[in-house]
């Protein structure tokens, strides 16, 4: 293996490493309003992601996104999706609820194959539809002993699943992708902040200065995971960043029970172990496939 599969490797995993520990950062804000935190992200994932690419490709990047066909309005549907996540995921952390939120990181593959199925056409072998059934049994699991659907996994799982779609569809570079996205959000986002200032409610220069700095900083926690994500994808096979994926929600989940002390019941654990078999279940088969894929690529090769 080679340097750059080493440098995409580590790339990757630092980024779901980052998403995984999001819970920390976040934390630290939980006396600002969940809205407020969110339309600061938004603001300085701006400023950070255009500055970013206004350094390495000048103001060229953002005329190539909006001139394919299509990608200005898929962008900003994507927009609306991650921002709804965001938001979601923001408030679930500040509201003892991360456990939960960790459960819809895990479910998001497989919400991510059923849409394949149902948008995108694509057909699943047997492996993949046990894995899928595991997957149900354990969220019908939970909805049926809580009382109440997981509405709050649900939502991240299939928010994040859309966003990753339509993200697939739009002929975009990721990066650029993510700027276009940020300058959508920018203007709302400064509206939004600017009204609670003058309602006198606004956090921004009336908490501590640490505070602030977070606020602040929250535009770059927002986007170098993604810059590191994009470039360690198209250097490693994509099987391998399915199961590096994982790093993160079993992250968020450590951190809300040994760190946060949210409880981890026993009706918690058949949910989550359910849904564990259907990502051991789909993660075998896809690495079954794929070695099987390159057994056959070698006798080719071999055999001309």
């Amino acid at each position: 293996m080679n340097r750059d599969f080493w440098s995409g490797f580590w790339a990757t995993c630092g980024a779901f490493v980052m998403w995984g520990l999001f819970p920390l950062y976040w934390h630290q804000l939980r006396d600002i309003p969940a809205l407020q935190i969110m339309a600061h992200r938004m603001v300085w994932c701006a400023v950070f992601v255009g500055g970013f690419l206004l350094l390495q490709q000048g103001t060229g990047w953002l005329r190539a996104a909006l001139s394919q066909p299509r990608v200005p309005l898929m962008l900003a549907v994507s927009s609306l999706l991650i921002s709804l996540n965001w938001g979601l995921y923001i408030w679930a952390v500040n509201n003892s609820h991360i456990v939960e939120s960790s459960l819809g990181y895990f479910i998001n593959p497989l919400i991510n194959v059923l849409l394949g199925v149902l948008v995108l056409r694509e057909r699943l072998n047997p492996a993949q539809w046990l894995s899928v059934a595991c997957a149900a049994a354990g969220v019908a699991w939970l909805t049926v002993q809580v009382g109440h659907l997981p509405w709050i996994a649900l939502t991240l799982a299939v928010s994040f699943g859309a966003y990753g779609l339509i993200r697939k569809l739009a002929h975009v570079e990721a990066i650029a992708g993510l700027g276009v996205e940020s300058a959508y959000l920018l203007l709302p986002a400064l509206v939004y902040l600017v009204v609670k200032e003058y309602a006198g409610k606004g956090a921004f220069g009336h908490i501590a200065m640490p505070l602030d700095a977070l606020l602040v900083a929250g535009g770059a926690v927002t986007a170098v995971p993604l810059i590191g994500f994009a470039y360690g994808a198209r250097r490693i096979p994509y099987s391998l960043v399915g199961i590096i994926q994982y790093i993160g929600p079993t992250l968020q989940l450590a951190t809300g029970v040994l760190l946060f002390g949210e409880p981890f019941t026993r009706v918690q654990t058949i949910g989550f172990g359910a849904i564990w078999l259907a990502l051991v279940i789909y993660a075998g088969d896809g690495l079954w496939r794929t070695r099987r894929i390159e057994r056959v690529m070698r006798a080719e090769k071999f055999e001309a």
